[in-house]
């Protein structure tokens, strides 16, 4: 495992599941609302402690667009995903899957 990529890792799972309060958890979904902001502004500025500062931005910007759920609504219409009752979870975990994901190729591409 990559050294910035764990680096990032403990950026991300500090601003999602410890600094995230529930003002911000109930709201980021929306571009209007400054809790979607506030949110992806602490992940950036976390994540520019240890990336370089063209990768914290990419990954803040791509943080604010996942939460708003409009990029895995798309891939699950895509993918004709039809979760019923699973989808509260399944939600969740796609959604931390994907931040992930861009972490881990954002990570290589920083150390390449």
């Amino acid at each position: 495992m990559s050294e910035l990529f764990l680096k990032g890792l403990i950026v991300h799972l500090a601003a999602d599941w410890f600094l995230q309060s529930d003002w911000m958890a109930q709201h980021k979904t929306s571009l209007y609302h400054p809790a979607a902001w506030v949110h992806s502004g602490i992940h950036t500025l976390g994540y520019l402690l240890v990336l370089p500062a063209n990768a914290a931005l990419a990954l803040g910007i791509s943080h604010l667009l996942i939460d708003t759920r409009k990029p895995l609504i798309w891939l699950r219409a895509l993918f004709a995903q039809k979760l019923g009752a699973y989808e509260p979870a399944f939600e969740l975990w796609q959604d931390q899957a994907a931040h992930l994901i861009l972490l881990a190729l954002v990570a290589l591409l920083a150390a390449g």
